[in-house]
């Protein structure tokens, strides 16, 4: 679903054990024979199980059975079962958890989002935007995916998205059409979207050949009106909403007419509930 580097699942491990466990240690329990459980304690799509497997084999963990990420479970659901000595099974325990509990729950809120855009309007997309939190990158588009979603950007070398900030260098929307009509032979395999915040904008930069057009906080009635507009002029111009946009909401924006939601709402939440149980064996 997602590569996910060597490199990055040996950092993670070693952030959590940088040197031993003391605590395994100390109890001299480290060579005992145990299995381990994971349970979901509530409804879940899951993420980050692919990645909790290869934690287990870098570990000596060995997995006995589990179940793919992007699989809905509910509560009393084992989800990994593995075996191996308890000094393995306790380091990868938390750092296990932590991952399956933070990705599941972005995959979670994900899926509902996507569930309830798909019930109104089977053909709009819902997009997760770039504000995963630095150096969280890998596992929140990972669970986005999982959950349904596609990414926005994924970053600023991906696409041509033009904010008033920009603008700011440009002067008004009058020299970025100009800019646009000049340039788009440079980036011609490129689609060139551009947030607006008016209609008389969005009649301009058609005319200047954009790709789509973001609208950024625009209430959902009236979001509505404006597509309806828009469509006259362009029915095959890309359509998007953003800012605000939330699983409290996001339906009012499916019935809007745009082809797909921007939203960072799924990376904001508590992360899933998740049981661990270890026994002797």
């Amino acid at each position: 679903m997602l590569y996910i580097s060597d490199e990055t699942i040996d950092q993670w491990i070693k952030e959590d054990v940088p040197y031993i466990d003391l605590t395994t240690l100390t109890l001299g329990i480290g060579g005992l024979k145990g299995k381990i459980r994971f349970t979901a304690r509530e409804y879940t799509v899951l993420s980050g199980v692919e990645e909790v497997l290869r934690i287990f084999t870098k570990l000596g963990v060995m997995p006995i059975r589990s179940l793919p990420s992007g699989s809905a479970v509910n509560k009393g659901d084992v989800f990994i079962e593995a075996e191996g000595l308890a000094a393995s099974l306790h380091m990868a325990w938390k750092l296990s958890m932590n991952i399956l509990e933070y990705s599941s729950g972005i995959a979670t809120r994900t899926k509902r989002m996507v569930d309830k855009v798909q019930s109104v309007n089977p053909e709009m997309t819902v997009l997760a935007t770039r504000k995963s939190f630095p150096g969280t990158k890998d596992l929140s588009i990972k669970a986005i995916i999982a959950g349904g979603a596609f990414p926005h950007r994924l970053g600023l070398s991906e696409t041509i998205l033009i904010f008033k900030q920009h603008m700011v260098f440009l002067g008004d929307i009058n020299n970025l059409a100009q800019v646009i009509q000049e340039n788009k032979a440079h980036a011609c395999e490129k689609k060139i979207i551009v947030e607006v915040e008016t209609i008389e904008e969005a009649r301009l930069l058609i005319k200047a050949g954009v790709s789509g057009l973001q609208f950024d906080k625009i209430p959902a009635n009236d979001l509505k009106l404006i597509v309806a507009q828009i469509r006259g002029i362009d029915p095959k111009i890309t359509l998007l909403g953003a800012g605000g946009i939330n699983g409290d909401n996001i339906e009012e924006y499916a019935h809007t007419g745009i082809d797909a939601a921007v939203t960072t709402a799924m990376y904001f939440g508590k992360p899933s509930d998740i049981g661990v149980t270890m026994e002797k064996i």
